[in-house]
């Protein structure tokens, strides 16, 4: 954001104009939750934050409202469009140990914005806290204070606002958790930079964003109308033995509703007829009783992805079945058990990144989708991913360090690929911490790989339309909900006025 309020400037717009849009989208914020004449309490830091804090101030008393403005440091120190703005505040300035945040109808909380790479201490805390506890509603301007606009963490204290006012475009805390609960709603105010100044020939070129959409639909698979079953993608299930048979069954089962042609679950002969006795559907079961049963399907030239790993066990067998998957360099999923055993053999997840910086074979897509647990089992040892504080660095590096996409799975999942790019999810539900939940993800993912969508984009749609399923059924959804839920979603997420 610093480097595009420098293009801005730089093309003609003062910093001063951007100053004082941004304080007016501040007191719009404040004009539509109070009314003229309610007290409100602006609390300005150093910074221009706090720049933006005297312009929502100056424009609030216009407008009628009672306005204190407290200033955390002196007024003397102030610099730049800060000042400046603070010398057009024509009002008194308290100092903030001496204002009581609860004496107000409603607290703006331009202290510090998304640069802050500090823990909030001292009289600022206390202040924090204050602000906290006074139950009266609180808008932030950019984050709220304390928070990390980079990784949305919290060190220390942090303000808990109701609705936050950033610009231009979301940082990743916004995104982030906690940073996400901490904001609030989010309101994004345009003040003047434009997307072409910031990201024309030789501006900045993005590398991350807010899942939706815009960022896959037209990479979303699109089938002639002369098209057949291994046209429209052919997905294998491995699976493991007699004690799983419901994972394995609802990834291939989302494969099947986010449109592969034909799914067939390979199982260990024993749990066959298990599989084969769950009901009537387009699913087909294959034995796989040696490693050659299992190597003859993997080089089927029809075959389009794997998923591997829901139910797949932990013995030699799934090893052997995981070391299978990943020589055949066929598009693959690995999830659940299969991230396990890539733990316990850090080496094969090294030696394919290298492969992939090196170049020295072309490689079909990989997608990793580990929760935290998994996550750091299978990259732990890496001293500088698990340094990051940021999730989304973290994912980033884990999948340059592997050479795969990977799903960073929770409520804010991220998913990263190795050229760098990230995407932060948004949709979702707490309904979605269910057994198999993740199973069906796998599926979604393979069922899109398997159609030639690219694995980055294949992974952000997949997860952003779990999300979106999980909304849509809410509270009492089960996993075997998830893939009947995804069709009615497609068709309005392909829809060109869709940004959410």
């Amino acid at each position: 954001m610093a480097a595009a309020d420098r293009a801005t400037i730089a093309a003609g717009t003062p910093g001063l104009a951007l100053m004082e849009r941004a304080g007016r989208a501040v007191a719009d914020a404040v004009s539509r939750r109070a009314r003229p004449g309610d007290g409100v309490l602006v609390l300005c830091g150093p910074g221009n934050n706090g720049g933006d804090g005297f312009v929502a101030a100056r424009l609030l008393r216009e407008r009628g409202f009672g306005v204190t403005v407290a200033l955390a440091g002196e007024r003397s120190a102030l610099t730049g469009d800060a000042a400046a703005m603070a010398a057009r505040w024509t009002g008194a300035i308290a100092p903030i140990a001496t204002v009581v945040p609860h004496d107000h109808a409603l607290i703006v909380d331009a202290l510090y914005g998304a640069g802050l790479n500090r823990p909030l201490v001292g009289d600022i805390a206390g202040l924090v806290s204050a602000t906290n506890t006074a139950d009266r509603p609180v808008i932030a301007v950019d984050v709220p204070s304390g928070l990390s606009g980079d990784s949305g963490r919290a060190e220390g204290a942090v303000v808990q606002a109701d609705e936050t006012v950033t610009f231009f475009r979301l940082k990743p805390g916004h995104l982030l958790e906690p940073g996400r609960g901490l904001c609030g709603v989010v309101t994004l105010a345009q003040i003047g930079l434009s997307a072409e100044t910031v990201f024309g020939a030789g501006g900045l070129r993005p590398a991350m964003f807010r899942n939706g959409p815009a960022l896959w639909r037209e990479l979303w698979p699109r089938h002639r109308r002369d098209t057949h079953k291994y046209r429209r993608g052919a997905v294998l299930v491995v699976a493991g033995g007699l004690a799983g048979v419901g994972a394995p069954r609802l990834g291939a089962r989302a494969a099947l509703r986010i449109g592969a042609g034909l799914v067939t679950v390979a199982c260990r002969p024993e749990a066959l007829a298990a599989h084969a006795a769950r009901g009537p559907d387009a699913l087909m079961q294959r034995p796989i009783a040696t490693e050659a049963t299992l190597q003859a399907l993997l080089d089927d030239q029809r075959l389009g992805a794997v998923l591997i790993g829901p139910a797949l066990g932990l013995d030699a067998e799934a090893r052997a079945a995981v070391m299978a998957v990943l020589r055949a360099d066929i598009p693959a999923v690995f999830d659940a058990d299969a991230l396990t055993l890539l733990a316990s053999r850090p080496g094969w997840l090294r030696q394919r990144g290298k492969s992939r910086l090196l170049k020295s074979r072309l490689l079909k897509p990989c997608v990793l989708t580990p929760h935290e647990g998994e996550f750091a089992r299978l990259f732990g040892d890496n001293e500088r991913i698990v340094a990051q504080a940021s999730k989304l660095e973290r994912a980033r590096l884990a999948a340059a360090a592997s050479g795969a996409v990977v799903v960073l799975k929770g409520p804010d999942t991220v998913i990263a690929d190795p050229d760098g790019r990230t995407a932060i999810n948004a949709t979702g539900s707490w309904a979605l911490a269910t057994a198999g939940s993740g199973d069906v993800l796998g599926g979604l993912i393979a069922g899109l790989l398997a159609q030639g969508m690219l694995a980055f984009e294949a992974a952000c749609a997949a997860v952003w339309l779990h999300g979106k399923a999980g909304e849509a059924l809410g509270p009492g959804l089960i996993a075997d909900d998830l893939p009947e839920a995804i069709p009615p979603l497609v068709a309005p997420a392909l829809a060109d006025d869709n940004d959410a």
